[in-house]
């Protein structure tokens, strides 16, 4: 297994200078990952994230753009199960939004730099409220759960909008969940519940991982 390069340090460095160094390294990390059955990675992110939103009947999800963790089988499998399943949309005067999946064909790329968008109905970003699982995109989660999205602040503002019982689930690669270090936070930033990765799915609180993180700011408490 290829050794990944690690984090660059960050102390000293301004909230927001912090981010974008660390979103440069993992941008640059993910475009040098090399997979050997992308096919089957994709089965096994669906697995898992079947998995971790259990018998909810209205997700929130995302498409998926090269080098991030593939949402084509979970989007799929989620239209074959009947689960309701909004995505993210640019509405009018580029408010956030959303709209119900209506399969693959129906996608459509509607704004340089946006993902593919359904073409249905463009429901309010209110309409995250109907979610009772919510499947964020992310660059790097850590042990508190504090995500390292792309910079727009989309997902902060959605998650600000979300019930504090809905379970909210960031999908990284392995080597995206950081377990040695903490990522920067702003005041805003909304943290995330629950991971899914290649290799399993599950709740931060009392993970190791979490216990980890918190002896970390213990230690930096000091």
């Amino acid at each position: 297994m290829t050794r990944l390069p690690e984090l660059p340090a960050t102390p000293g460095l301004e909230l927001e200078d912090a981010k974008a160094l660390l979103r440069t390294h993992l941008r640059e990390v993910r475009a040098n990952r090399r997979v050997e059955d992308p096919s089957g990675e994709a089965h096994v992110f669906a697995t898992h994230a079947l998995q971790a939103i259990g018998n909810a009947r209205t997700v929130t999800c995302y498409v998926s753009e090269p080098g991030e963790p593939d949402t084509s089988q979970l989007l799929a499998d989620l239209e074959g199960r009947g689960v309701r399943v909004l995505l993210p949309v640019l509405g009018p005067g580029l408010a956030r939004a959303w709209a119900y999946y209506r399969g693959h064909e129906d996608l459509e790329r509607r704004a340089p730099g946006r993902p593919p968008e359904p073409s249905g109905p463009i429901l309010p970003a209110e309409a995250i409220r109907d979610a009772e699982a919510i499947i964020t995109p992310g660059l790097a989660v850590d042990g508190l759960g504090t995500r390292l999205g792309q910079g727009g602040g989309w997902y902060d503002r959605m998650l600000s909008l979300v019930d504090e019982d809905v379970p909210t689930f960031t999908m990284l690669f392995e080597h995206e969940l950081i377990r040695d270090q903490l990522l920067p936070k702003a005041e805003f930033d909304i943290p995330v519940k629950a991971v899914i990765t290649p290799t399993e799915w599950f709740l931060i609180e009392g993970s190791p991982v979490n216990r980890s993180a918190r002896e970390l700011v213990q230690h930096l408490a000091r």
